[in-house]
């Protein structure tokens, strides 16, 4: 099983969950797919609001998972810092670079200030996250079929999930 991502502790009680993948998409394709409402509801979240710093958006997500993201920095096409469920106790950072390899694109996903006892579920969603990103770019279109909210997840996303936890619950342990 292929993994692509790592945890690790930021202090006693929090931690981050790093992920990367390379796409077969030039950069400013894939920057449009991380930052275009319509492209981005193809393969990981529902977004609505101002996707520019200072702004917040609201989202939905595949996972289910759903709130205020706060945008930090949007600097096209190589950074994106967002802040998310600014002012609460679950408050997080997810920040993204987009690299160009040749003709193709890495992107690096990290979140940080997670719950140490919750960074594997982390993990393992953040790569679902992105190999359904690889999925839409693949289709050209939805990597889901059947729709999402904030009650029932996407079922594909779900299963994989379902698949990867228990191989980033060992990382963890490891």
């Amino acid at each position: 099983m292929r993994i692509t991502g790592t945890m690790r502790a930021l202090d006693e009680e929090r931690g981050a969950v790093r992920v990367e993948d390379v796409y077969d998409t030039g950069i400013a394709d894939l920057w449009e797919a991380c930052t275009t409402p319509e492209r981005l509801a193809r393969w990981i979240a529902e977004v609505t609001g101002e996707l520019h710093p200072g702004g917040t958006v609201e989202v939905v997500m595949t996972s289910t998972w759903a709130g205020s993201l706060r945008v930090e920095t949007c600097e096209a096409p190589h950074h994106l810092l967002l802040t998310s469920a600014p002012g609460t106790d679950e408050e997080s950072q997810i920040e993204a670079w987009l690299t160009p390899e040749g003709e193709r694109t890495r992107l690096v996903v990290e979140e940080r200030g997670l719950p140490l006892g919750a960074l594997h579920f982390h993990g393992a969603g953040w790569q679902v996250h992105l190999e359904d990103l690889g999925r839409a770019l693949a289709l050209d279109g939805p990597a889901h079929d059947g729709g999402w909210s904030a009650e029932r997840p996407a079922g594909a996303w779900h299963g994989r999930w379902q698949d990867l936890t228990p191989t980033y619950a060992a990382l963890g342990r490891g």
